[in-house]
């Protein structure tokens, strides 16, 4: 017995040595290419020497003696946090996904062969100018430069990603940034969504309807639309389709995760320094790492510091000495979906106005790996590509015989926009900053602009000019061959809106609506935004004068107009009205709920039990007023749409007959529907929480999923990938963080601010910015997130252009000189 028992400890002992031992080799493996960030590199490309300084937040101060190498420094630091991020950014936008992954990401490969925006991005390439060639030249050189040293001395592929997956690693290219700025237009894009949804839901419902359930924000009128079966009688009165592909790879987003953001600034005479301020928050999905990256460049025009994305030359958001920018998403209507009928005698021929005439077409070949080579063809009909009914659930709105084509305006052979990110860069006034807005394509954006004297609002982008008899007016499918339908070219640049100077001395946009224009000349339809915006023009309006931290408190505030809105009215019913109930009750339970929502300002704090109460009660109070009318279609609208609920408790043109379920001999009251709806919430709590009312804590449910796209489900390594934390605010308060609204956890943090920023014009070195994670890409780097925590507290770390600070507490200090 004491022979096998010494045998099993060697056993296990022996084991447990080898397991060690192998996590010591994965670990050295692994760690192999972090970088070291004191050490001096010989490397050809250069002119100069180069400095590379990082600050103790792992910030890269870049200088240079011309501007050609400072960008080749912008490239090797990127590559050297974050070449496994741009790897698979332009692995995406490329359509070569499946290559590494197989089967499961040929879906996301075959849609963007079919937008070739790689293809477009190439083409590009001829339209820039001199100064622009020369920064992607010498940020491509950077990044190869540094696939070079990761070669020459053996620095673990370049990043631990490339152990697990194919390490094969092309040159980085000019084609590569156009590319990636292309994709970022496709992760923001949710007109397209946005359209076939409303499409959908006309061929089952009336247009008053529709109205209520997709509503316009408040405004004026327009003319009536026809109803979509009008336009194409064939299709069926149903609209239900599989489920959309979708997952941490690919580029797509629904329309209510398109992009998104915060943005406002102050002139002297309302700021109390004297100065401009301005503050900024772009929103985009949450990943790990982010996909922002600070960074600062020392140009011959001056230095700028700001939000960078791997793989573009630019500070797309920041500021310099002399200017600040931010960016939101203007939600401008760029993409229109047209209907092309097929000739019956010949499938490769689409109706025009003038007639049958034949899709231009071309072979692709997607490599899968695991598989066969499959080989696509795809189709361009005059008015864009040809989409597969299976992408943005075409199919249900799409007649037989007939397919879909896209017109949007990143479909551009000739996009000139990295020229506008060169010439914002160099920019000394607001008025040569919006000059340089005429070179942007897309996506639309509004652009906010402070300089030292001024403010203003200039929306950017290619529109499209729509005739104005088009059938759908950009909100509606249309069909391909009427000649009214199709886009007359581009609106000019200076018709696009503008805000300079403004007389009250305060800006902002919130993916609101920011004019009122009649059809054609609208900027859209559907707007991002009719809720933070409330809460926005009090916080502003509320001092006579601004600081930079009265900018903070307003970018990290968590109160919810539409809370405070919304149950005053869906609640006037229930509170204070029921009889006593005992303890232990279902009544008892709901009282105690309404008591908690009486008492409550609408703070969505993670640590309080109330907004979670309430973000329950609202979700499970549509699910109950749409889904009889919608059926399966009701899982398209899976957020809650404050305009709706409003619409149907005020009863705006009857539309209290939601409360109404259709299928039931009577007729059920809205304070009926509101009480069944708030037991279906306090149920659902009860099974996934647990526990009393009181106990209850909204970050428990509300939390940010910045998660590995590729690594993150894995069950061992998600819990060192992933960075997941409980965090404040929800989908309509200004420190927002948008809910995925899927079940099982239909409150998790999905979508927000991954960049934070605030400039301070009256003292430039006092700004602050922050990332939602880390500089690195490193998993095992302590930079990969060591500012999440600061930004889920609400924290900044300092935007000085200041060298000698960068310097006093560097984290390392790399220097580039040339090759001999």
């Amino acid at each position: 017995m004491a022979k096998l028992f010494r045998w099993l400890f060697r056993i296990v002992s022996g084991l447990l040595l080898f397991i060690v031992a192998g996590l010591a080799v994965v670990y050295w493996m692994a760690s192999r290419s972090l970088p070291d960030y004191n050490a001096t590199y010989e490397m050809a490309g250069l002119a100069g020497p180069v400095e590379i300084v990082r600050d103790n937040a792992n910030v890269p101060h870049i200088l240079a003696q011309n501007d050609a190498d400072v960008f080749f420094g912008l490239g090797l630091v990127h590559a050297q946090d974050r070449l496994w991020q741009m790897m698979m950014l332009r692995r995406t936008v490329q359509g070569r996904l499946s290559e590494v992954f197989g089967e499961r990401t040929v879906g996301i490969d075959e849609l963007l062969r079919r937008l070739d925006l790689y293809g477009l991005a190439q083409s590009s390439v001829a339209s820039m100018d001199a100064q622009t060639m020369e920064a992607l030249n010498a940020y491509a050189a950077g990044v190869n430069a540094w696939l070079a040293q990761v070669n020459k001395g053996a620095l673990g592929r370049g990043a631990p990603e490339f152990f697990i997956f194919s390490n094969a690693i092309a040159p980085w290219q000019p084609a590569d940034s156009i590319a990636i700025g292309k994709l970022m237009a496709l992760q923001m894009a949710g007109q397209l969504d946005y359209e076939v949804l409303l499409a959908r839901a006309s061929l089952l419902l009336p247009p008053e309807r529709v109205r209520d359930i997709m509503p316009e924000v408040p405004g004026t009128g327009i003319a009536e639309l026809p109803e979509y079966s009008s336009l194409f009688p064939d299709l069926p009165r149903y609209a239900e389709t599989a489920p959309m592909p979708s997952g941490p790879l690919s580029p797509v987003n629904r329309w209510p995760l398109a992009g998104a953001s915060n943005a406002w600034a102050a002139a002297p005479s309302r700021s109390a320094t004297g100065s401009t301020l301005l503050a900024n928050d772009p929103h985009l999905g949450f990943t790990a790492p982010s996909i922002w990256y600070l960074a600062r460049l020392e140009l011959q025009a001056g230095g700028v510091i700001g939000g960078t994305v791997p793989g573009i030359p630019t500070v797309l958001v920041g500021r310099s000495d002399d200017l600040g920018w931010g960016l939101t998403s203007s939600y401008a209507d760029d993409q229109d979906v047209f209907i092309e009928k097929l000739n019956p005698d010949n499938p490769d021929e689409v109706l025009t106005p003038e007639g049958y005439k034949p899709l231009r077409t071309r072979q692709a070949v997607i490599r899968i790996k695991g598989a066969e080579p499959r080989t696509i063809t795809l189709k361009w009909s005059e008015n864009g590509p040809i989409l597969p009914g299976s992408e943005f659930n075409l199919s249900a709105v799409t007649p037989p015989g007939h397919v879909a084509a896209l017109a949007w305006s990143a479909l551009e052979a000739n996009d000139t926009s990295m020229i506008f990110g060169q010439k914002i860069m160099r920019a000394k006034t607001v008025e040569e900053a919006i000059a340089a807005g005429r070179y942007f394509v897309a996506p639309s954006q509004n652009l906010m602009l402070a300089d030292k004297k001024t403010i203003a609002l200039k929306t950017i982008g290619k529109l499209p000019r729509r005739n104005t008899r088009q059938q759908g007016q950009g909100r509606l499918p249309s069909p391909g061959w009427v000649a009214d339908n199709r886009w007359l070219g581009v609106l000019n640049y200076e018709a696009n809106p503008e805000f300079l100077s403004p007389v009250g001395g305060i800006l902002g946009n919130t993916n609101n609506k920011i004019v009122d224009r009649p059809y054609p000349f609208n900027l859209s339809f559907n707007w991002g935004d009719s809720q933070r915006i409330q809460r926005w023009r009090k916080l502003m309006q509320s001092r006579e004068v601004h600081t930079r931290d009265s900018f903070v408190e307003a970018q990290l505030d968590t109160v919810s107009f539409t809370a405070r809105s919304l149950l005053p009215l869906v609640a006037r019913d229930l509170w204070f009205t029921g009889q006593a109930a005992p303890e232990g009750t279902p009544e008892r339970k709901r009282q105690r709920a309404l008591k908690l929502l009486a008492d409550w300002n609408g703070e969505m704090n993670e640590h309080m039990p109330e907004p979670l109460i309430y973000a329950a009660w609202m979700r499970a109070l549509q699910d109950r007023l749409i889904r009889d009318e919608l059926g399966p279609l009701a899982r398209a609208f899976s957020h809650v749409e404050p305009l709706f609920i409003e619409r149907v408790f005020r009863d705006i043109d009857g539309a209290s007959l939601w409360c109404d379920v259709v299928q039931s001999e009577r007729f059920e009251q809205c304070s009926e529907i509101t009480r069944l709806a708030l037991d279906d919430a306090l149920l659902w709590l009860e099974e996934k929480y647990g526990g009393e009312l009181e106990a209850l804590r909204w970050g428990d449910a509300h939390v940010a999923t910045q998660d590995h796209p590729v690594l993150g489900k894995l069950a061992f390594l998600k819990y060192i990938v992933n960075i997941r934390q409980s965090t404040s605010g929800g989908d309509n308060t200004l420190m927002r963080g948008r809910t995925g609204a899927q079940e099982p956890d239909p409150f998790l943090n999905v979508h927000g601010a991954g960049y934070r920023g605030v400039y301070d014009f009256a003292d430039v070195d006092s700004s602050l910015f922050v990332i939602s994670t880390g500089q690195s890409g490193h998993p095992l780097s302590r930079y990969y997130d060591d500012m999440s925590e600061r930004w889920r507290r609400g924290e900044y770390i300092p935007m000085s252009l200041d060298i000698d600070l960068a310097r006093a507490a560097a984290a390392g200090i790399t220097r580039l000189v040339p090759a001999r």
